[in-house]
């Protein structure tokens, strides 16, 4: 069995030379890779680093051990690698360690002090801000351009989106807002029953839906449902490099992705949202016969009397603002997605995060312009 042999010396031209021969294996015992990275270490660094194995034996995990951790400080000191001498096996693990970067936490390291933290944290807060405002600058750059007639769009692919937003999403939209306005008129009825005044949870009900609870409910359910599909979508497509290729073929993912969601979402919400009210009005009408003895016909008129055009103007417009939001944040997690199945995940969860939280602050702005505006 051969001997392990180790030889590394400098040329005149500045390269460091690293000759491996013999059997590197386990059982035999490896050289340790310190006397090489001390070589590299000595100034002047090398220019580059070598390495020779034309003589070289058997080999198993030893020696790729070594060439990382040789590797590795080149890479530290910025000192170039040259690993064509090495064989093709060595060069496709080498490639396949260097690809999975460390999970973080395995190695115990000094915490970093507490500011340090906040403005990592800070920094990132602001170059994530400064993307999305890319990102919605070039979804309306793509708007112009479909106005334009220039967008590179499927109609197929429109109409899908539109089937799915919308008439799939039926039967969730009404089961929660009938909920909705179940648990909504049957609040109201326990403390206006306590004055005599029960014929205004239809009031209640009416006004709640409309303005507000209706287009919530249903930008809540849409942004799980859909959202959280565009970004499963768009990071999916992402991972088989198929955006890649649509960029590559001259195919704008923002034209030939984006658009037809936003689209469709932007056309589907108000629809949705007009279904969400008629189906929290019935379950209002539900409780108000049951526990407090109201006809239909008087809750109805009761209804009728209580809101008007400018409530579900308010909740239509504000479904629209819901539908930008949710579709933005699905296929911007979905674009930016990393390339592997957990970056997918993460994607998807922050887009449903990224879309409650656009929703429940995108509320409170258009409810206290109303209140100033006095609609």
């Amino acid at each position: 069995m051969e001997q392990v042999d180790l030889e590394y010396a400098r040329g005149p031209d500045g390269t460091l030379r690293v000759a491996l021969g013999g059997d590197w294996k386990l059982a035999r015992g490896i050289p340790a890779p310190g006397g090489v990275i001390e070589e590299i270490e000595k100034p002047p660094l090398p220019k580059k680093v070598i390495f020779e194995t034309g003589v070289l034996g058997g080999w198993d995990s030893g020696l790729l051990t070594f060439l990382m951790a040789v590797l590795s400080r080149c890479t530290q000191l910025g000192v170039e690698a040259d690993r064509h001498g090495l064989p093709e096996g060595i060069k496709r693990l080498l490639a396949l360690a260097s690809a999975v970067p460390a999970r973080p936490g395995r190695h115990s390291s000094k915490p970093e002090p507490v500011l340090a933290r906040v403005g990592d944290a800070a920094i990132t807060w602001w170059m994530g801000w400064g993307d999305t405002l890319a990102f919605i600058g070039d979804a309306f750059l793509s708007l112009l351009r479909l106005f334009a007639g220039k967008a590179r769009l499927r109609r197929s692919d429109f109409l899908l989106t539109v089937q799915d937003c919308g008439a799939q999403s039926l039967p969730i939209v009404a089961l929660i807002n009938l909920l909705v306005g179940l648990i909504l008129g049957f609040v109201g009825a326990i403390e206006l029953r306590r004055f005599g005044a029960q014929i205004y949870v239809a009031d209640l009900v009416g006004i709640g839906m409309l303005r507000d609870i209706a287009p919530i409910m249903t930008g809540i359910i849409v942004t799980g449902r859909t959202g959280a599909s565009f970004a499963a979508q768009l990071g999916t497509m992402e991972v088989n490099q198929e955006i890649d290729a649509l960029r590559t073929l001259g195919v704008p993912p923002m034209d030939f992705l984006v658009l037809p969601r936003l689209l469709a979402l932007c056309l589907m919400m108000p629809l949705l949202c007009l279904y969400a009210d008629l189906l929290g009005i019935v379950g209002g009408l539900v409780v108000a016969g049951s526990m407090l003895d109201i006809s239909p016909i008087q809750y109805l008129l009761e209804t009728k009397r209580a809101v008007h055009l400018n409530d579900l103007f308010l909740g239509l417009f504000m479904s629209v603002v819901f539908g930008v939001l949710v579709a933005i944040a699905g296929c911007m997690r979905g674009l930016r997605s990393g390339r592997s199945a957990s970056a997918v995940g993460e994607a998807t969860t922050s887009a449903v995060v990224t879309g409650v939280v656009s929703i429940v602050v995108a509320t409170a702005i258009i409810t206290a312009i109303s209140y100033v505006l006095g609609i």
